[in-house]
């Protein structure tokens, strides 16, 4: 039986990474030294041929795209963009930690949302639709390997949701320019909805958390 391949991405650098803030749906573009790291892993590594790309519709993942593909149409998908923090977007850690609202989302409690943001829950809808939509679309017109862009909170919900072997959420985060391959089976998706992560992207490279990013992470599993 046929299988399905997708091959999610990170987007490149960008300075709120550098600075450890909460950057959700701020249009910020991947900074120099991103664009700079990502020709990098592309000229010492071998990203995946891909017949489809599709991408949140954030700067920061389309750029990423187009460098990594730059002969490929950007397909974009509106409903995979980060999830949106509100209030907070552009704040770091400290600057929240005296908010008592902050520490009851971080513990990620579904309703619990930013001022004038997104909770976890509708977050992670928003993006489970989006992503079994691109999955239903790839069946119906037997392409069999997409590369989709996309934000470091989207692939780790993405894969703890769906991925084989299981394993938490944070244990799935990746670097920037980076991420995992997956084969989806068409009977055991339609049957259980989960699908095998098999493989780092790009192929070879180490795939090391980002420093700070790695920070954020350490904020919600305390």
């Amino acid at each position: 039986m046929q299988s399905y391949i997708i091959h999610f991405i990170r987007h490149g650098m960008t300075q709120g990474n550098v600075n450890g803030q909460y950057v959700g749906v701020l249009d910020i573009p991947v900074c120099e030294e991103g664009i700079k790291k990502l020709n990098d892993l592309k000229s010492s590594f071998k990203y995946p041929n891909v017949q489809e790309i599709y991408s949140s519709p954030l700067i920061r993942c389309i750029k990423t795209a187009e460098i990594i593909y730059p002969n490929q149409k950007c397909n974009i998908i509106d409903d995979l963009r980060e999830c949106d923090f509100g209030d907070w977007e552009g704040k770091t850690p400290s600057e929240l930690n005296d908010n008592p609202l902050y520490h009851q989302w971080i513990k990620r409690s579904g309703e619990i949302a930013p001022p004038n943001g997104e909770s976890w829950a509708d977050f992670y809808k928003r993006i489970c639709k989006a992503f079994e939509l691109v999955v239903e679309s790839m069946m119906r017109r037997k392409v069999t390997e997409t590369a989709i862009f996309a934000h470091g909170g989207v692939i780790m919900t993405l894969l703890s949701n769906y991925g084989l072997p299981k394993a938490k959420i944070f244990e799935w985060a990746v670097d920037n320019g980076c991420g995992y391959s997956v084969r989806i089976t068409p009977g055991l998706w339609m049957r259980d909805k989960v699908f095998e992560v098999y493989e780092k992207v790009p192929a070879g490279s180490n795939n090391e958390i980002e420093g700070n990013f790695k920070e954020l992470i350490k904020n919600f599993e305390k």
